[in-house]
């Protein structure tokens, strides 16, 4: 098991930047691919990235492709999600996963492939 715990989240203007943090801890941190999810108020959770536990493979979703980057430091056990030209939609409360990985550079995207989660942070974006 891995425990997660998310900071970072906060009111900012459209245009303007955030940088989330995921502080993981357990046996399995650095063989654990790490994921970001976003739930909007009466939306499904949705995937946003992912980075494979060797930290040399990414993956986004379209929505945020170009302005967000991830990132890891296997040597702190975390995770930043950098956040860049926010946008209203973007708002939302943003969840860390994990899952741990028999490969170095797999990644998933899938909400049922993670096994963990924290506990969110609120992300609001004004227009």
């Amino acid at each position: 098991q891995v425990q997660l715990v998310e900071s970072g989240g906060g009111l900012v203007q459209a245009g303007g930047s955030l940088r989330l943090s995921c502080a993981a801890s357990g046996r399995t941190v650095n063989r654990s691919v790490m994921g970001w999810f976003r739930q909007a108020p009466g939306k499904e959770r949705e995937f946003v990235a992912t980075i494979s536990w060797s930290g040399g493979s990414t993956y986004f979703a379209n929505s945020v492709k170009g302005r967000f980057t991830i990132s890891r430091d296997n040597a702190k056990n975390t995770v930043n999600l950098q956040m860049n030209s926010l946008k209203p939609e973007d708002t939302a409360v943003y969840y860390c996963a994990a899952r741990e990985s028999y490969y170095s550079d797999r990644y998933y995207y899938r909400r049922d492939d993670y096994n963990n989660w924290g506990q969110g942070t609120q992300v609001t974006v004004s227009s």
